[in-house]
């Protein structure tokens, strides 16, 4: 089975379309591929920043000057 597909008319900066359809060519894959794959990409990476707010919801609250001090006591800074 096929995988369903829609067209859509996107605008690229001129360069960063020259350089797709130079990845294109060296690749052996369609404009579309790269541009799918590269959303795709994008999407897994913004669930994993979810996923990772959401793990750390619920720890507690520190200051910007308690994280300093903390720093420092550590060594840190």
């Amino acid at each position: 089975m096929g995988t369903a597909t829609m067209r859509a008319t996107v605008y690229l900066d001129l360069e960063l379309h020259k350089a797709l359809r130079l990845k294109a060519v060296e690749t052996s894959q369609s404009l579309s591929k790269l541009v799918n794959d590269a959303i795709k990409e994008s999407l897994a990476e913004d669930a994993e920043d979810i996923a990772a707010f959401e793990e750390r919801a619920k720890e507690p609250l520190i200051s910007y000057e308690a994280m300093i001090k903390r720093l420092k006591k550590d060594g840190r800074i």
